[in-house]
């Protein structure tokens, strides 16, 4: 999986399609991320103790990696992602500019 978390991404299809925001979680195994703001469910949440009230909790949702795009951070322009050999390791680059991915 090439996108990580702390990475900037541009949704680029389903109900917030044009929307940025930062991964905070990462599911490699599914192939799924959780972005800021971006795919927001409500969960109703019981009330635990006597007395008190139950509450709406609005939540980030995974989402599939295949509807985002990495923006780069040197032409800040949504891309793929290419793959780059700088001295002995392998570094994400940006297939537009070719500048390092962090």
């Amino acid at each position: 999986m090439n996108i990580k978390k702390g990475d900037m991404v541009k949704i680029i299809s389903g109900k917030d399609r044009g929307k940025t925001g930062k991964v905070t979680h990462a599911f490699p195994k599914m192939n799924k991320i959780v972005v800021e703001g971006i795919n927001i469910h409500k969960r109703h949440r019981k009330p635990k103790k006597k007395g008190q009230k139950g509450q709406i909790v609005q939540m980030p949702m995974p989402i599939d990696i295949s509807n985002v795009k990495i923006i780069c951070s040197g032409c800040s322009k949504p891309t793929r992602i290419a793959k780059k050999v700088v001295g002995t390791r392998k570094v994400r680059a940006c297939k537009k500019c070719r500048a390092e991915l962090g």
